[in-house]
Parts: structure tokens; sequence; C-alpha cells
């Protein structure tokens, strides 16, 4: 009784296990199980608030967008249908006495579309089926321990790949294990607890039918047992090895032989083929490349010529390539058969459009090597910025390779200009000055600085003044007398500063200009008739500038630094211009050629002016006596330097 209770109890409890156990993942339904359950929703749908699903219509289109016809379908029967508006769909049917609902699951059957209903309401949209979940394959864990502090290596291997081996062990224990060519997925078993390292490597090589070497440094090198050499073609045997006589094509050949020998890879199933040939007509090495490795071809038209060749484990491809290589042919692989014949013949040309992303299409053409385009049309298609190549498949293929490499984002830079115009000033008008003049009134600047001019009324109440103390009696001045007394000194900064920014592509100049312009007069007159001459004057007014240009040309290396080749020219008016003469001008300029990383910025300076001046006019031999000098002359000094800074900064933007 008690052995029936215990077997209901793990009867139940192993039932319980399995249905919890069960894959709750959803289920990828079928076309037809689709099908059916959009049939339903018509069904319950037309039994419930929408009956028009079992009106019969009669309806033919052509062309029409599914929006279009699903919208004129509801319209005629009081359905109401929300479709997706980005399905593009042309429908072409005619339906002749047939239910609505039927029409609808034609529809969804037709174009993979579903139906999601809300109420009343049917919502047209793509089907999308359920993937089904991806399984994740068990990774097995190889199973390899190792103590470092007494070099002892234990290994628990059942079935495993040698590859996968060797990499564990050597991740542990820090010592290289290399294979040989082809072992990478041998499996190999082995139990070894806690053995020396180099004892245990050689028991897991001995019983798993490999042989092991220790070079002198240090590394452990794992080859079949059956090889005769370190890194040795595995299975190679004489029987892989042919000597094959050229065809009376050779041409003034002294050695006809050619020697071949084919090489399985055990790992990915193909073969490979090495050659020794001297002086063999290249037909030959095709034909019988082809017939060891058992690769069907259809040679156009035999290759001409002989080569010398020596190529060690070569596909079909690599060895096609090298032996066509600046010949006329060419070889095109179509299904499992080898096309050989000229580049031009119809079925080894190819024709395709290279859409450039962020070159210009036309500039990139002006720059493909002629040798790339030897033998191949190209022309530039404008609205595409695309090239469009016909020609031979091979040099088709090089020439879109090269036109990628070249198709990458130019960097802009984007340089800021901080220019600033430094002026300093000093000016110092001392003396007194008399004379006969109308216009002149009493006044001027007391203070700061005594710049004062005395009209002839001025001096002569001055000296009525003077003569009412019976002392002195100087008399009067003339009505139009005047008398300027000057001593002032002033000084002055001017600091202008402007910020302009450049863009321009890594390559290409920019440039900056920042001036005015002045005009003179330069008159002319011509002379007319011979008997009665006219003198007809006229006048032109010509221009002269004085501008500030910078012009930069960077250049980005790929550390984001940039190389700046700047040309810095300033000209400035220098004084006043006399009338009829141009207006002076001062040039000065400066080239440089700096390096500077992304946003760092860099000085250029030593563009400076001095300009001095001292004028003055005195009584002779009065005016150059010390102290009472002041009395008998007028002097002015002026000191004018302008320094000019300029800060450049390139910003890199990708």
């Amino acid at each position: 009784m008690l052995f029936k209770y215990l077997f209901t109890f793990l009867f139940f409890t192993i039932l319980s296990t399995i249905i919890f156990a069960q894959d709750n993942t959803p289920k990828v339904m079928t076309q037809e199980e689709r099908l059916q359950k959009i049939e339903a929703k018509l069904d319950e749908l037309s039994k419930s608030s929408t009956p028009g699903l079992k009106e019969v219509v009669d309806f033919s289109v052509s062309g029409v967008s599914i929006q279009e016809f699903l919208r004129g379908l509801a319209e005629t029967n009081n359905l109401n249908i929300n479709i997706d508006p980005t399905l593009n769909i042309k429908v072409v049917n005619n339906f002749t006495n047939e239910k609505v609902a039927s029409i609808l699951l034609f529809l969804c059957k037709e174009y993979s579309l579903d139906i999601d209903v809300v109420g009343s309401i049917m919502s047209f949209h793509k089907y999308e089926p359920v993937k089904a979940p991806e399984i994740k394959p068990i990774v097995k864990e190889i199973s390899v321990n190792f103590n470092a502090y007494n070099d002892l290596l234990s290994l628990d291997l059942q079935n495993d790949t040698l590859s996968k081996v060797t990499k564990r062990i050597t991740q542990l224990t820090k010592k290289n294990l290399i294979l040989a060519s082809g072992l990478n997925n041998k499996i190999i078993s082995v139990y070894i607890e806690n053995m020396p390292f180099d004892n245990a490597i050689d028991k897991m090589a001995f019983v798993n039918n490999l042989k092991l070497i220790k070079t002198k440094d240090n590394f452990y090198l794992l080859e079949s047992a059956e090889s005769s050499a370190i890194g040795g073609p595995t299975n190679n045997s004489s029987n892989n090895k042919k000597n094959y006589l050229s065809s009376g094509n050779a041409q003034n050949s002294s050695v006809d032989n050619l020697n071949m020998e084919v090489f399985p890879d055990t790992t990915s199933g193909n073969h490979f083929v090495s050659i020794d040939a001297q002086n063999v007509a290249i037909s030959d090495i095709i034909k019988a490349a082809a017939k060891e490795l058992k690769i069907n071809f259809f040679m156009f038209s035999d290759p001409k010529g002989n080569t010398t060749s020596k190529i060690h484990k070569a596909s079909f491809d690599d060895l096609l390539s090298y032996l066509l290589q600046g010949t006329e042919h060419t070889y095109k692989k179509e299904g499992k058969v080898y096309l050989i014949g000229e580049r031009g013949l119809e079925g080894l040309r190819t024709s395709k459009v290279i859409q450039l992303q962020h070159r210009s299409a036309e500039i990139i053409l002006e720059n493909i090597p002629s040798d790339l385009k030897k033998g191949v049309d190209i022309k530039f298609f404008k609205e595409l910025n695309a090239l469009i190549i016909s020609g031979s498949e091979i040099r088709s293929a090089e020439i879109e390779t090269f036109v990628k490499q070249l198709d990458k984002v130019v960097p802009m830079i984007t340089i800021e200009v901080i220019i600033v115009n430094v002026q300093k000033s000093k000016t110092l008008k001392t003396g007194i000055s008399a004379g006969l003049d109308s216009t002149r009134k009493t006044g001027g600047t007391l203070f700061p600085g005594f710049d004062f001019t005395f009209s002839s009324k001025s001096v002569n109440s001055l000296l009525t003044t003077l003569d009412q103390n019976n002392i002195f009696n100087l008399g009067r001045v003339t009505p139009n007398f005047y008398a300027s007394l000057s001593a002032v000194e002033g000084q002055g900064d001017v600091n202008v500063q402007s910020t302009p920014k450049l863009s321009t592509l890594n390559g290409h100049e920019a440039n900056l200009k920042i001036g005015n312009t002045k005009y003179y007069e330069q008159p002319t007159q011509n002379i007319q008739g011979t008997l009665t001459s006219t003198i007809t004057k006229t006048v032109q007014y010509v221009s002269v500038q004085a501008n500030l240009t910078i012009k930069i040309h960077p250049t980005v290396s790929g550390d984001d630094q940039v190389t700046l080749e700047i040309d810095v020219e300033n000209t400035d008016f220098s004084a006043n211009a006399t009338a009829g003469a141009p207006p002076p001008t001062s040039t000065s300029a400066f080239k440089s050629m700096v390096r500077v990383r992304n946003d760092e910025m860099v000085v250029l300076g030593g563009l400076e002016k001095l300009e001095k001046s001292e004028t003055g006019t005195g009584v002779p031999f009065l005016a150059r006596i010390p102290v009472i000098k002041w009395l008998f002359s007028s002097r002015t000094k002026s000191k004018t330097k302008t320094k000019q800074l300029v800060f450049i900064r390139p910003t890199i933007i990708y």
C-alpha cells in the first residue's frame, strides 16, 4: 500500500514538472491557420455589427491603389475600414457576384495583409509573421585546470575540438600552443590529473595520434604524427604531385615541364594548388589545374603567351588572377562554371553604377589612374553623383575598390580669425604765436591743457588796464591783431578688434579681406580743332585701396593636427593726400606655415609701425635760446605707435 502511494506521488510530480517546463514561446502560424483566423473574425463581425460583409457585389478594377479600392468597398456596403497609408499595392481584379467578406479574405491572402478589429472598425495592415525563437547552441566548457605555483596541469577532455582546447590551455597557462595546418577541427579525448605541464601536453598528444615539438623560443607545436615535417602539408603524398608536359604552344622553351601539387583543406573542404612552371603556356596551366581540382570551365579563346611561375597553395580564383594579370583575357564565374575569354567579350563584360556618398563623382573621375581606366568606359552621372562603369569585371572591381577608398568624408575647417589693432599716440604742443587775422576771436581751452587765442580787443583791454597805473605806456595794437598761447600734452590709446569666421574644406584656400577705399581727382584736358581749338577738361576719380588681406590654406593630417599656410598683407593710408595726387599708402606683409592641434590658437605678430614728427616755427636766433625760446617760438611733437596682432584658431568639423 505504501508503495502505491509513493508511486502516485512520483507520477504527479513528474507530470507537473513536464507541464511547467513546456515552451511558452509564441507559435508560428501557417498560412492556412492565419486565413482561418481572419475568416473567423469576419464571420463574427457579419453576425453582430457589420451585416454589410454578407452583401454580394460586382467589382472590376485595374491599377487602383488598395486604399482607394477598400474605400469604395466600404462606402457601398456601410463598412468601417481603416488602412495603413504606407501600403503601396495596386489592385487588378474582377469580382462578380461575390461576398464582401470573401473579397477581403482574398486580399489578405493575395497581398499578405492582416486585420485588427476594434468594435466594428476593421484595420488593415501588412502581416508581420511571428519569428521562430532563436535557439542558442549550448557551448560546452573545456575542462582545463592549471596550478601556476607548481606548474601542474589537469585535463578532462571528452570529444573536444583541438583548436578550442589549445586556446583554453594558452589562456590559462600563458604558454603558446600552435597547431599545424589541418588540425583545427580534430577531436581529442584525454583525462590527466595534476601532471607537470610538459608531460601533460606530451601525453595528450601521444594518445590522440599527435606529435609535440618544443622550439627554442618556448613554443609548443602540435602536428599530426603522420606528418614528416613541421608545418608541412597534411595528407601530402606522392600521388598529389604530378608532372605535366606543356603543349606545342610553348615558344623557345628549353624546359617544358609543369609541376603541380594539390592540397586538400580539411577545414573548409576546398582544395589549393601549387605550381612550378618554366616557360609554360598559360592555357595549359589553367587546363591542368581545372582538371586536378575538378572545376568546370568554358574557354572562349586561349590566353596567349607563356609564363614562368612558382605559386604555393593558391585557390583556382587566385591562380586565374595571377596568370591573366596583364593579358587581354579575364574570367567570370557563373554558378559553378568559370568563363574565360577576352575582356571585351559579351558575357564577360559587366556594367555597374557606383554612387558616391561623400565626394564629388566628377572630381573622383579626374583622379582615377589612366592604367585602371584602360579598356573600361566610365561616365559621370550628375543627378545621382555616380559613376557608370562598363567593361571587364575584374578591372571594374579594381576601379570600384579604388573609388570606395577615396569616397570618404572630407573634413571641413572653421577658422576663427581675431584681428587686434593697438595704437598709442603722444602729442606735445607749446609756444606763442601772433599775427593779423580779422576772423580770430577770443577763446580756447584753459584746463586741462592751455591752448587760448586772444583777439585784438582782448589784448587792448589788457593794455588799457596796465596803462591806468601810470607806470607803463604800451599803446594799442591794430584791430586785426591776435595772439595764441599753447601748452598742451595729449596721449591716446586705441584698440580695434574684429572677429570674422571662415569655413573651407580640407585642402582649399580661405580668403579674408578687410579695408577701405579712397578716391582722388585726375584731371585731363583735350584740345579739339586746328584753326579754332576747343579745350575740353574732364575729371576722373581714381580709387586707391588699403586692405588687410589674409589667405589661409589648411591641411588636416591623420592625427587631427592642422597645417596652416598663412599669407598676410596689410596696407594703410599713411597720410592725407595733396590735391590731385593719390593718397600715400604703406604696406607690410609676411608669409608663414604653422602646425597646430585641433581647436588650438596660434598668434601671429610683428606688424608694427612707429611714426614720429616734430614741427616748429619761431624768431630766428631767439627761438634757439634756452628758456626764452618758449616766448619766441611755437613747437608741436607727435609720436604714434601702431601694432597689429592676428589670432587664428582652426576647428575641424567632420
